[in-house]
């Protein structure tokens, strides 16, 4: 994680976060700079941003809103107060309706993005002021600065050329807290396509299957939200195992950007939540996914069984036989 260090400061009424990155000075900037990148990271794990409205000149403004996995949404809006490229801006973050409206009981804050040229890369101070104790304990306890930690940590996928990030990793298990995990892996292809291959059963049949001996045996497909789905896998021939399934409804379908379900294996009770989403760059897609567990127990249980292994293989196939042709 990029962020080193978080200090709430209350008699100075500040709350300052520290990240370091492996990029020069201007490409930050940039990032900070175009909507279309901030919207990759600007909100933590499952919370996106889409900026709705940006100018970015003194007095000018940017609205935004962070949609939830489960239909919920927040938005906000920055007032740019002062801005040295690429050195350091200061905007007024406020808490809005879906309007732009700041909305009543809920704090603003003077936020200074400062970025510093490091030896090895950027190094970016981000200090927010409150106009009050209650106003920094407000927003503590709304878990910002968490939110803002785990936002960070999505930066450094921006920061580089997507097939840089993440090109041979294969599959990639990260462990953002005690109940998410954030999987992802580049396919060589088009989001469209990958997008058709996570939502279209005769393509599912073709590649969804993790080691091989497997086959789909049943593929409902959910195509609004609240919908339900159904799919289960049996082995063939020799393999050994015994047939599964999943089911679950659909929260949030935003094609072909971000699909949202909760999930559930036939027959038992737990219950886990999926958040996908689908970015592409230059011919590649990085598919993410963020899993929701009821509890720690229940994710290192899950991730026990292999659950990487079997999607790789199943990443791999799609690669091979659906976006290689």
């Amino acid at each position: 994680m990029p962020v080193t260090d978080i200090t709430t400061d209350a008699d100075n009424l500040t709350m300052t976060v520290v990240a370091d990155f492996a990029a020069p000075i201007e490409r930050v900037w940039s990032a900070y700079s175009d909507p279309r990148q901030l919207e990759r990271f600007w909100g933590p794990p499952g919370w996106p941003a889409t900026f709705t409205a940006w100018d970015q000149s003194v007095g000018g403004r940017a609205n935004y809103t962070m949609n939830g996995p489960r239909g919920e949404s927040s938005s906000g809006s920055w007032e740019f107060l002062s801005i040295e490229e690429p050195s350091r801006f200061t905007v007024l973050d406020s808490f809005t309706d879906a309007d732009g409206n700041p909305l009543d009981g809920f704090p603003a804050q003077r936020m200074e993005f400062a970025f510093e040229s490091t030896a090895d890369g950027t190094r970016m101070v981000t200090t927010s002021h409150f106009d009050s104790v209650e106003a920094l304990e407000q927003v503590v306890e709304m878990g910002q600065s968490e939110g803002i930690r785990m936002a960070m940590g999505q930066l450094d996928v921006v920061l580089q050329d997507l097939r840089d990030y993440a090109q041979g990793k294969g599959t990639t298990v990260d462990l953002l807290d005690d109940t998410h995990v954030r999987i992802t892996r580049l396919v060589e292809g088009p989001r469209e396509l990958v997008w058709r291959a996570h939502n279209e059963p005769e393509l599912m049949k073709q590649w969804l299957l993790g080691p091989d001996g497997w086959e789909m045996t049943e593929c409902v497909v959910a195509t609004e939200v609240g919908q339900a789905y159904r799919t289960s896998w049996a082995p063939v021939g020799d393999t050994e195992g015994e047939p599964f399934g999943f089911e679950g409804e659909a929260l949030v379908i935003d094609a072909p950007r971000r699909s949202v379900q909760t999930e559930r294996m036939i027959g038992m009770p737990v219950e886990t939540l999926n958040d996908l989403n689908l970015y592409e760059e230059n011919g590649a897609t990085l598919i993410t996914l963020y899993i929701e567990y009821p509890d720690k127990e229940t994710r290192d249980m899950i991730l026990a069984t292999g659950m990487a292994d079997g999607m790789e293989a199943s990443y791999d196939r799609l690669e091979r036989e659906l976006l290689a042709v």
